[in-house]
């Protein structure tokens, strides 16, 4: 007897900070879908959709130290 497979993706519970100056739903897209986000709720996406929100706060957190070193150099 052959088994099936299932191509539903591992979920995970993620919940994205509410702040003053961020307080607008998340957009992400994947492997053509589309996920809008809401901030301040924990909610249930694919592992894949937590994995790209990790990679941008880690882009991010790269980018404000690059700006940092550069405006150091030019003091």
């Amino acid at each position: 007897m052959a088994t099936t497979t299932t191509n539903t993706p591992k979920k995970v519970k993620i919940k994205l900070p509410l702040t003053r100056t961020e307080n607008e739903d998340v957009f992400v897209a994947l492997n053509g879908k589309t996920y809008q986000i809401k901030r301040g709720v924990e909610v249930e996406v694919p592992k894949g959709v937590a994995e790209i929100l990790q990679h941008k706060e880690e882009m991010l957190a790269q980018a404000m130290e690059f700006e940092a070193q550069a405006a150091a150099k030019v003091q």
